[in-house]
C-alpha cells in the first residue's frame, strides 16, 4: 500500500538534522603525528574535523563504512612539478590514486613569477587537490640579470631580494634552489645566501635540488646545510640521492653531515622519492657552462667544432660513471616535444636507429643532438637500492615525488608520478618493512605540513580541515613501471579534500574541492 504523503518527511527527517556531513566509522586511524594507530570513528562537518573517537549514536548524511581499512591525513607532496598538467588534467588523477591531497610546486630553483599572478590563475582553475608554490631562485636570477655566468651586484642582489619578499607577501611557502641548473650553478653561495636571509626572516624555509649529487655530493651537502646556517632558516635537501656507480655508499656520510648540524642546531631537512632512477632534462648530460645564455648560445657552441668537442668529453664522462651508470641504455627518453616517438628510448636504442653502434662517444653525439633540436626529459637509471633505504630510514626524511601531472597515455613519464605514496606503503611498509605504517604516513602528511607551517592540515585532529584518504594497507601498491607508467596505484577507496570527496569508492566524482594554499607571510 502507497505511503500516505504527509508521512515522507518523517522517514527524511533524520538526514535533515543529522548532526555531521559524513561519518566514518570502524576507522582504523592512523593520524599523521607516527603514533600508534587506534580504532574510532571520525566526524565531519562542511571542511573540518568535527570530531574524533567512539561517537556512539553520531549521525550523518554520508556514513563510510572503514571496517579493515587505515584512514589517514591526505598525503603532502612537498615537491611537486603539477603545474605540468594542472590546468591539462585539474582532477590530478593520479595524485588523488595514491592519497595525495595537496601538492608544492616552485622546486629546484624555478617558478613562474610574479608569485600572486601565478597562484590567482590556479585559484581560477577547478581543481581536485590543494595547491600552493615555492618561489625559485632561479627564476628571481634570471628576472634580474638573465642566463649569464658572473656574480651579482650589490645592487642586482638587493633587486632579488625585493623580488623575493615580495613572492613571500604573496603566499610563497619558502625559497627553492636548483644550484644544478643554469642559472643556479652559476649562483655564489653567498648570493643564495643573502636571499636566503629575506626568506628566513619573513617564516619561509629554503629547498634545493644541489648543485652535485655525484661525485661532489659531499660538499653539495654541505653547502645547503651552510645556506640555511647562515640564512637563518630551515633547509631542506630534496630528492636526495646518490647518482653515479662510484659514488653509492655516500649516503652514509651524507646523513652523518645532516645529524651533525642538527645536533649543532641546523633544522636541516631531507625528502627523497623511493626509485632507483631520477629524471630530468637530457641537456643535464652537458656541462653547466655550455647552457650559459640559453638554447641559441648552447647550439652556436654545439656548431662550433672546438666547443663542441669539449661538451662531448664531458657528456661521455657523464654517460660513464654518473647519470650513465656505465651504459648510455640507462638513459631513456621520457618525452620530447619534437619527436614523440623517442618517449621510451634509450640512448642505445637512438644511436643504434641513425646506423651507428651505441659506443659512449656515439650514444654522446645523439645526446647533443637532442638537445640541438630542443631538448628532451629523460629518465636516468644510475641511483643503487641500499642508498634509497638508507636515506628512507633517517627520522629526517619526508616522501615527495618530484612527479608531474601527466596526461594519460602520452610521452613516458618517470613512475613516480603515478606511484611514489603507494609505493612506500606497499614495498617498503608492508614487503620490506623499511618503515612501520604510522611513521610513513607521518613522513607523507604531519611531517612536511610541519615544515611547511601549514597548522591545519597534516594530522587528523578536531579542527583541521578535513583532508582524509581511506586505503587499504593490504592492497595498496604502485602499478606505473618504466616500460608502462601510464598506471594509476591501487588501494585507495576514498580521498576527502577540504571535506569533500574527490574519490569515492574508487571513483574520480566530479567534485573540484582543492584551494590555493598560501604560505606563512601571506597578505
Amino acid at each position: 500500500m502507497r505511503a500516505p504523503r504527509f508521512l515522507l518527511p518523517l522517514f527524511a527527517a533524520p538526514l535533515l538534522f543529522a548532526q555531521y556531513d559524513v561519518l566514518i566509522t570502524n576507522a582504523r586511524i592512523v593520524d599523521g603525528t607516527g603514533g600508534p594507530w587506534f580504532r574510532g570513528s571520525i566526524a565531519i562537518r562542511g571542511d573540518t574535523i568535527a570530531a574524533i573517537g567512539p561517537l556512539a549514536g553520531a549521525t550523518a548524511r554520508t556514513v563510510v563504512d572503514a571496517q579493515g581499512l587505515v584512514v589517514a591525513p591526505g598525503f603532502i607532496d612537498i615537491h611537486s612539478h603539477g603545474r605540468r598538467g594542472i590546468h591539462q588534467v585539474p582532477a590530478a588523477e593520479n595524485y588523488l590514486r595514491e592519497g595525495v591531497t595537496s601538492i608544492i610546486e616552485g622546486p629546484d630553483g624555478s617558478s613562474p613569477l610574479p608569485i600572486s599572478g601565478f597562484l590567482a590563475d590556479i585559484a581560477k582553475t577547478p581543481i581536485s587537490i590543494n595547491f600552493g608554490t615555492c618561489v625559485g631562485q632561479g627564476s628571481i636570477r634570471a628576472e634580474v640579470i638573465g642566463l649569464v655566468n658572473r656574480k651579482a651586484t650589490p645592487e642586482e642582489i638587493e633587486k632579488m631580494k625585493a623580488i623575493a619578499a615580495q613572492a613571500m607577501r604573496d603566499g610563497a611557502f619558502g625559497l627553492s634552489t636548483g644550484l644544478f641548473y643554469v642559472p643556479g650553478n652559476f649562483t655564489p653561495t653567498e648570493e643564495v645566501i643573502e636571499i636566503a636571509k629575506v626568506v628566513g626572516r619573513m617564516g619561509g624555509f629554503h629547498v634545493s635540488h644541489m648543485r652535485d649529487e655525484a661525485a661532489g655530493v659531499l660538499e653539495s651537502v654541505r653547502e645547503t646545510i651552510r645556506i640555511g646556517e647562515e640564512g637563518g632558516l630551515p633547509t631542506q635537501i630534496t630528492h636526495h640521492k646518490i647518482i653515479g656507480q662510484a659514488n653509492w655508499g655516500q649516503s652514509a656520510e651524507t646523513l652523518r653531515l645532516v645529524e651533525e648540524a642538527r645536533r649543532r642546531g641546523v633544522d636541516v631537512t631531507i625528502d627523497q622519492y623511493p626509485y632507483t632512477a631520477s629524471s630530468t632534462g637530457i641537456a643535464s648530460l652537458l656541462p653547466q657552462w655550455a647552457l650559459e645564455g640559453g638554447a641559441k648560445a648552447t647550439n652556436e657552441r654545439l656548431a662550433a667544432p672546438e666547443q663542441r668537442a669539449k661538451i662531448k668529453a664531458v657528456v661521455i664522462e657523464r654517460l660513464k660513471v654518473d647519470r650513465g651508470a656505465g651504459d648510455p641504455r640507462n638513459v631513456q627518453i621520457a618525452n620530447c616535444a619534437f619527436d614523440h616517438t623517442l618517449a621510451g628510448k634509450n640512448l642505445a636504442d637512438i644511436t643504434r636507429g641513425h646506423g651507428a653502434e651505441p659506443t659512449f662517444e656515439n650514444a654522446a653525439e645523439t645526446a647533443m643532438d637532442l638537445v640541438a633540436k630542443g631538448g628532451c626529459s629523460a629518465i636516468y637509471h644510475a641511483i643503487n637500492e641500499e642508498d634509497v633505504v638508507r636515506i628512507m630510514r633517517s627520522p629526517y626524511t619526508m616522501v615527495a615525488s618530484d612527479g608531474e601531472i601527466p596526461v594519460f597515455g602520452q610521452a613516458s613519464p618517470h613512475p613516480r608520478s603515478y606511484g611514489t605514496f603507494a609505493r612506500v606503503l606497499g614495498v617498503y611498509v608492508r614487503e620490506k618493512q623499511v618503515l612501520t605504517l604510522e611513521d610513513a604516513v607521518r613522513r607523507m602528511s604531519g611531517y612536511p605540513a610541519a615544515r611547511l607551517k601549514i597548522w591545519d592540515r597534516g594530522l587528523l585532529r578536531s579542527g583541521m580541515k578535513a583532508d582524509v584518504v581511506v586505503f587499504d594497507p593490504a592492497t595498496v601498491a604502485d602499478r606505473a613501471q618504466y616500460d608502462k607508467p601510464h598506471q594509476y596505484s591501487a588501494g585507495f577507496r576514498d580521498v576527502m579534500v577540504n571535506g569533500r570527496f574527490a574519490l569515492r569508492d574508487n571513483l574520480v566524482t566530479s567534485e573540484r574541492p582543492g584551494r590555493v594554499l598560501y604560505g606563512p607571510a601571506h597578505q
